[in-house]
């Protein structure tokens, strides 16, 4: 008698589990109230779960993963605020107002379709986007200073939705900005460490802004784009190494094996030439290090901000060493001016732009995935 009851307890135990868990857009339960979990497949900070009358948004702390970073709630201003919500950061949605500090996100909201819902920005000089900067000038987007120092008396004046910049490990809080009573939306994407992890935050994005539908179906077609690219590359023949960045100072700071970069170099079946370092981020290593390890890289990338696009002479100049390395020698060098092309603004949430730009960088035999669109061979 006591095994049937056993037996029984556990099968209605399953059914309320299944009934509350499972794959996908899962349903789950919390104090008797349903949710339905937005799957990620890539981004490893962030957990979503969309009940009736809110959204929950859990962000984990990147850089102490048993914590969490932050938690927002978003509640769509036409409906009353519940009354027993969780703890977390309440949010109105959709953002009409707010205060972008960066240009990746200004970028974003513009592909988006949800511009108007940017209402000031910081560092200004920064952002390369024709819209932003023609909305300054004409005063329907306010200049609120420097991301480090800004504008108070602006941003209180411009009474924004939200405040939307990129948290840092150790930072102590945002100083005046806590005090405001303004929702701070920390963008911890730059911390995933996958190309299409990072990317992924565009549904949370979405989410914030009113623009679900136009969110999905742009992650969608990054992911698509992103996969067939990546096939491609994996039929290629050509196995070429690769070395990428320029010294800065004393330090040569190279992406490491587990970046964002390193992964892309790695999915465009390019032997890059730190691709067994363990290092998410980037690493900093003296010239003759990296020299050691890849002075015989068969193709050098280099980022740079100009007025005019770097020719090698330039190269010597900056440093005589560079002249060591073979993809000098054999001019096989490409260069990313940044101050002439969006790199910056498009690469976080296009990362398969990016992909499709090393992989012909990579596999030259590959001829008909429209051009370079960031890179371009260094002149003599």
């Amino acid at each position: 008698m006591l095994k049937k009851i056993l037996s029984a307890s556990i099968v209605i135990l399953a059914l309320f589990l299944s009934a509350c868990g499972g794959g996908g857009r899962a349903s789950v339960c919390k104090d008797g109230e349903e949710a339905d979990t937005l799957h990620f497949d890539y981004a490893a900070n962030i957990k979503i779960l969309r009940y009736k009358d809110f959204t929950k948004v859990d962000l984990r702390n990147p850089w102490d993963t048993l914590k969490t970073l932050h938690t927002y709630l978003l509640v769509p201003k036409d409906r009353e605020l519940p009354a027993h919500l969780p703890e977390g950061t309440v949010v109105r949605t959709p953002l009409r107002r707010s205060v972008v500090y960066s240009s990746v996100h200004c970028s974003l909201l513009e592909k988006l379709g949800a511009a108007d819902g940017i209402g000031g920005v910081c560092d200004l000089k920064y952002i390369n986007l024709p819209a932003i900067q023609d909305g300054c000038r004409r005063g329907s987007i306010a200049d609120c200073g420097s991301g480090m120092n800004p504008d108070m008396e602006k941003i209180i004046e411009l009474r924004p939705d939200a405040i939307l910049l990129s948290p840092f490990e150790n930072s102590g809080g945002y100083g005046r900005i806590d005090k405001l009573d303004i929702p701070v939306i920390e963008c911890a994407d730059y911390m995933e460490t996958s190309a299409l992890g990072r990317a992924e935050w565009i549904r949370f994005y979405g989410l914030l802004f009113g623009v679900a539908p136009a969110a999905e179906s742009l992650f969608a077609e990054v992911d698509s784009c992103y996969a067939r690219l990546k096939f491609r590359a994996a039929l290629s023949s050509v196995s070429l190494s690769v070395v990428s960045e320029l010294k800065s100072g004393s330090a040569w700071y190279v992406p490491g094996g587990r970046s964002t970069t390193g992964r892309l170099f790695g999915d465009a079946c390019g032997r890059y030439a730190f691709a067994d370092d363990r290092h998410s981020g980037s690493i900093p290593l003296a010239f003759e290090t990296v020299f050691d390890k890849a002075g015989d890289a068969d193709v050098w990338v280099i980022k740079y901000n100009r007025d005019r696009d770097m020719i090698y002479a330039d190269l010597k100049a900056e440093y005589v060493g560079y002249t060591g390395f073979k993809a000098f020698k054999t001019r096989n060098i490409y260069g990313c001016n940044t101050a002439k092309v969006p790199f910056y603004e498009e690469t976080p949430f296009r990362p398969d732009y990016l992909l499709a730009d090393l992989i012909q960088i990579l596999h030259p035999e590959i001829g008909d995935l429209g051009g370079l669109r960031y890179f371009c061979k260094l002149k003599d």
